[in-house]
């Protein structure tokens, strides 16, 4: 991973260089036809029978683009690269915008797509929309709050038709375009609901009667599905309408949610009949959920509701209406496709108010998002599948319904790096309509990085990679799993062959997790092997360094304050877990274990344990270091009885937390720092964790 980051770090530069030199030559270039163009500007108030000068700029970024390439099939690129500036204003997008090969630079000349300086410029999927009185006599019939707070708008006369419909989507469904959604002053509303946001419904009982289509325990009703569940809200009996009443809830676990429609609601036994699919686990007595979609539940500042029938939109703005504007998400469709491009950059633009996915880089090199806005989205944000050296550079991400930035590089049969990166940004607010499993970041393949990333505020985990020899470093991770437990703020799990992985020099902080399991920091889940977690500062961060069952894992060099357990190890390959060890090789390990082919290389070269590994008891973790490490106050150690092989050394415990340590501050260690020589500790770059200021930041 070194290679990695000196080869991104010389591509940047690079960047930088002509990106400097381009802005010159673009501003002194003439822009007649019958001489040199290396600029095109657009504009909303241009026309796209205009030049694409600088006094006369396109209307539409489709015709610059045309513009693009009919230049450089005339004149090729120039030495610097070509720049279309993007004038501020609004451009609504209502079928994604497509570059392919065609629209692409080269090495040193880039072709890039950039707001003017100065000026903000919005790509919306989004329509305003207009509100008026409320009207409407069977709304007013069915409201409870007095209705001079609720105003109503109606959409097909605004010339919006198209609703979208809610699927049924959460943990263990595929993502679906989110339906039609309300933002006002820039942030998304709730649906009208019961209870309002922050509070819960339980599951008061699942009837024993029927078959189970899981198979639960039918004796304490935990994981049964028969269908339908009993609810103890008197007032459920009281919503009209039920067609289109949708339940969101963590139906068995806490770390699965998903959405189930209620078919209809029988008042006399106090049920819910819902509609398939169900929840992928059945449903549990005790657990929590909501309603929504729940016109007689429009009783909070904030709550919206559509009559798909009518077309009116009901909404009780959290303010005077005249104070903001509020917009409806229209576009389904991906935003932007970069197709197989090479050396295409798209920088200072804001993207929002979508029902679906952003931005997709698929394939192609050398391609990057940077200085971008991604905000109020349906589903993810930016998608890079494939290549290599593409890659997400300080970008603002918040308010997205499912992912931030997932990356697929590389190769893991041949270990070739993708180089794909997501750099410098800040990404929070994520995962707000499916609430697990969509993570701020997401690594797969083999080779990629992600560093100086701030990322918070989320209901369930931060990261979660999976693949070989990626390089997680110099990241902040606070407040997140604010809903679910069993959770880790960077996650991996379940294959033994997902080596070489470097989690270094990133600073967890205050993670709380509700239930049992709570929240670990590092979780190496279900036998994850062969990371290392070197130099990481770990604060009020649940269970810090997790290691569930794998093998060569090696912690060392971190700091530990007031964690509730600074170092796990657990032997669930020979207990609970013991089943995965099973089999005569086709189990789910054992079959990601041959298909890597772990006796030829590169994985013998690289990972030899592996090839060695069914011959010796693989249920047992072997290999694990825990050396050097610092911890003050908290738990140190939480190594399961059943584990017969570790090595724990060269370690500074302390019960208690020295008045001097401030990890906010980067105090991280003893007042006599000879300790650190004796156990041979290297001080941690804190001061580099995190954001920094370069071209697209202002920290």
């Amino acid at each position: 991973m070194k290679m990695c980051t000196m080869t991104r770090n010389k591509w940047m530069k690079m960047i930088h260089a002509v990106s400097g030199l381009a802005v010159l030559c673009l501003l002194a270039a003439a822009c007649s036809s019958d001489k040199t163009v290396t600029a095109f500007y657009v504009s909303p108030d241009g026309d796209d029978l205009h030049s694409g000068r600088i006094d006369a700029p396109f209307r539409t970024v489709e015709r610059a683009q045309e513009a693009v390439r009919a230049y450089k099939q005339i004149h090729g690129l120039p030495s610097g690269g070509l720049v279309v500036y993007l004038h501020g204003g609004v451009y609504p997008l209502r079928q994604t915008l497509r570059f392919t090969q065609e629209d692409s630079g080269k090495t040193g000349a880039p072709v890039i797509y950039r707001a003017c300086p100065g000026e903000e410029v919005y790509f919306t999927g989004g329509q305003e929309i207009r509100f008026e009185p409320l009207t409407d006599s069977e709304a007013k019939a069915r409201i409870r709050v007095p209705h001079d707070q609720i105003l109503q708008a109606d959409l097909r006369a605004q010339g919006i038709t198209d609703f979208g419909r809610r699927k049924a989507t959460g943990f263990g469904r595929p993502i679906e375009a989110a339906p039609l959604e309300l933002f006002f002053r820039g942030e998304p509303m709730p649906l009208a609901r019961y209870p309002n946001v922050g509070e819960w419904m339980h599951i008061a009982s699942v009837p024993q009667t029927g078959d189970s289509v899981f198979g639960g325990d039918e004796r304490t009703g935990r994981g049964v599905h028969y269908g339908r569940f009993v609810w103890q809200e008197d007032r459920v009996a009281g919503w009209r309408k039920n067609d289109e009443i949708w339940l969101q809830g963590y139906w068995t676990w806490d770390w699965a949610d998903s959405y189930v429609r209620v078919e209809r609601i029988d008042a006399v036994a106090k049920e819910f009949i819902l509609a398939q699919p169900h929840g992928v686990y059945g449903y549990s007595p005790g657990q929590r959920y909501y309603a929504m979609n729940i016109l007689e539940e429009l009783d909070t500042p904030g709550e919206w509701f559509l009559d798909r029938e009518k077309g009116l939109l009901y909404f009780w703005p959290p303010s005077p209406a005249g104070e903001g504007a509020a917009f409806v998400s229209v576009m389904e469709d991906l935003m932007v496709h970069l197709d197989r491009t090479e050396h295409l950059q798209l920088e200072g633009i804001t993207f929002e108010y979508t029902r679906g996915n952003v931005a997709l880089i698929e394939e192609g090199c050398y391609n990057t998002i940077g200085g971008c806005v991604i905000r109020n989205t349906g589903n993810d944000g930016i998608r890079i599948a494939g290549g290599h050296h593409n890659g997400v550079s300080g970008c603002d991400l918040y308010n997205i319904g499912d992912a931030g930035i997932s990356i697929q590089g590389g190769d893991r049969l041949t270990l070739e790096p993708g180089y794909n990166f997501a750099v410098n940004n800040h990404i929070y607010r994520y995962s707000r309509i499916n609430w697990t499993y969509r993570p701020a970041v997401m690594l797969g393949g083999a080779g990629n990085l992600m560093a100086h990333n701030r990322i918070h505020d989320a209901p369930h985990m931060a990261v979660s990679f999976s693949g070989n020899d990626h390089c997680l470093e110099y990241n902040e991770v606070y407040d997140i799993a604010q809903e679910t437990g069993d959770v880790g703020a960077f996650y991996i799990g379940r294959d033994w062959t997902e080596r070489g992985n470097m989690i270094r020099y990133n600073y967890f902080h205050h993670l709380n997790g509700p239930g049992l399991y709570g929240v670990n920091a590092v979780y190496l889940d279900d036998f994850a092997s062969g990371s290392t977690i070197y130099g990481n500062v770990f604060h009020r961060a649940g269970r810090a360094a997790f290691i569930g069952g794998g093998h060569d894992n090696i912690v060392t060099n971190n700091v530990f304050i007031d964690c509730e357990a600074s170092i796990h190890l657990d032997a669930r390959g020979v207990n609970w877990a013991s089943y995965y060890m099973k089999g005569d090789g086709d189990m789910e390990m054992f079959r990601k274990l041959k298909a890597v082919n772990p006796d030829r290389p590169p994985y013998s070269e690289r990972y030899p344990a592996l090839a060695r590994l069914p011959g010796f008891n693989p249920g047992q973790p072997k290999g694990n270091l825990f050396r050097s490490n610092l911890s003050y106050g908290g738990r140190w150690r939480d190594i399961e009885q059943d584990v017969d092989e570790v090595t724990i050394e060269d370690n500074y415990v302390l019960r208690e937390i020295p008045s001097g340590i401030d990890a906010a501050a980067g105090k991280l260690y003893p007042e006599d720092e000879s300790i650190l020589e004796r156990i041979h500790f290297q001080k941690i770059p804190f001061d580099r964790i995190g954001l920094y200021e370069d071209e697209y930041r202002e920290k």
